[in-house]
């Protein structure tokens, strides 16, 4: 791992929670995106090296309406910033760790991301990144 890449946030509203974070964090946001895989519609925010991105359900029966209406708006996932997705794809599933999908996907800003299951993760939903070159 080469760093912590971003928070991902679920929300319910990018409209109400984009000027929500921008008074928090006292910054703009500095993009949004459609991400039509995922069925998300997400906006990032940036302070340093730390990124939140914010994540909005584009379909009523999106991951991420689904989780909200099971856990409420609030952190979905941790994604973990690594040189080569692929070997660590490898390196963590002969450490036993289960693999949401076995070959890297294109996610929002341009990265290659795989995610793990967060039951073998002490329930947090891990993402690993890798930019898309």
């Amino acid at each position: 791992m080469l760093k912590i890449e971003h928070i991902g946030i679920a929300v319910k509203e990018l409209s109400i929670s984009i000027p929500l974070f921008e008074k928090l964090l006292n910054t703009d946001c500095y993009k949004t995106e459609i991400v039509e895989t995922e069925q998300v519609n997400t906006a990032f925010f940036q302070k340093g090296d730390t990124k939140i991105e914010l994540l909005e359900s584009s379909t009523e029966d999106g991951v991420i309406a689904k989780f909200i209406e099971k856990k409420g708006e609030g952190i979905h996932h941790i994604a973990l910033e690594v040189a080569d997705i692929e070997a660590e794809m490898a390196r963590l599933k002969t450490e036993g760790f289960i693999l949401l999908n076995e070959i890297p996907k294109l996610g929002a800003d341009n990265k290659l991301v795989c995610f793990l299951h967060p039951k073998g993760t002490n329930s947090v939903l891990i993402e690993l990144c890798m930019d898309n070159k």
